[in-house]
């Protein structure tokens, strides 16, 4: 039987009380920690181009600024790396140099960027040159769940030589796929040895699979077992880190913490303590919950594992794994 929202918090609370008690929560949470959002959105359509806005839900089709980011993080204490937004390829450039701006004053959580990039691009190395002595450049994503980049893209020899160079300038590459082409993602980072990737929004499973999983329903097309069999294998390379992020956005009305925790804790135990990073993913995150919902359900999730992990979960991991001081 399906548990329910209220059992899901109950077991949730009763399971931290019971680590409390045994001594396994050894670190105390201070009152309002230290989050470090490894996927921050931002984008002003009065200055620049989107085209896949053009179907996106109409939440998504405005300007969305760092005041907007301070109003939807209000009353916590975020700081944040930006996360490149799928601009039209003639501004890719003008984007990073925009936003490691941005990165570069004190009136902004933003305090480093993971820029849009072409690793197949021929002039992909003079791009990344352009880039590589600013410290708040931390690394490159191309999105690869578009019509343009289909199946087995990542793996083309030209795009393969452009991910080893992100390794040899100390940048990460994201992934950003399709669940069920995450092998690609496993094969890709194998042959880049060099390179630390990334892996966005927990391998963006469809939650659909895990009720179906649960309920005995028809199977969709990507089941859970398929979607968990590929995570295992990307956390198998020790150059792959998991980013909690961007499932949120895939809840529907009704929805909440138990619909996101099979997922999420699936990432958690495979990747480990040490090599995962949360992520806001605002705010795509608002075609299923507000930030301040997710951060909730996500501090739900968590609430039986050891404050420590906790800790590097928020914040920690992020600051080790970019560079960072705040």
């Amino acid at each position: 039987m399906q548990a329910t929202r209220r059992q899901f918090l109950h077991v949730s609370a009763a399971a931290a009380a019971t680590l409390a008690a045994s001594g396994c929560a050894t670190v105390s949470e201070p009152v309002n920690p230290l989050i470090v959002d490894t996927h921050q959105h931002l984008w002003d359509l009065s200055s620049q181009q989107l085209p896949w806005l053009g179907d996106a839900p109409a939440v998504l089709r405005k300007s969305y600024r760092t005041e907007e980011y301070r109003a939807a993080t209000a009353g916590l204490n975020v700081r944040a790396i930006y996360m490149e937004v799928d601009v039209a390829e003639e501004t890719l450039r003008s984007e990073a140099e925009l936003v490691l701006g941005i990165a570069a004053s004190d009136r902004t959580p933003m305090l480093a960027a993971v820029i849009g990039g072409r690793p197949d691009a021929t002039d992909f190395p003079a791009y990344v040159k352009r880039f590589q002595d600013n410290p708040r450049f931390k690394g490159v994503r191309r999105v690869l769940h578009s019509p343009a980049t289909p199946a087995g893209y990542c793996l083309r020899p030209e795009f393969v030589r452009g991910v080893r160079l992100l390794g040899e300038v100390g940048r990460s590459f994201d992934l950003c796929m399709r669940a069920p082409e995450l092998m690609d993602g496993a094969t890709l980072a194998a042959q880049c040895p060099g390179t630390r990737f990334v892996l966005d929004h927990c391998g963006n499973p469809d939650l659909k699979c895990f009720r179906a999983a649960r309920a005995g329903e028809e199977k969709p097309r990507h089941t859970a077992d398929e979607w968990k069999r590929s995570i295992d294998a990307l956390a198998k390379l020790p150059n792959i880190i998991g980013k909690i992020s961007g499932i949120a956005a895939s809840l529907t009305k009704g929805g909440g913490a138990e619909d996101l925790a099979p997922a999420v804790n699936h990432c958690l135990d495979a990747f480990g303590p040490d090599r995962v990073v949360f992520g806001g993913d605002w705010p795509v995150c608002l075609l299923g919950a507000t930030y301040q919902e997710w951060v909730t359900m996500l501090r739900q999730i968590i609430a039986s594992r050891p404050a420590e992990q906790q800790r590097k979960l928020w914040s920690a991991n992020a600051l080790r794994h970019y560079g960072l001081k705040v």
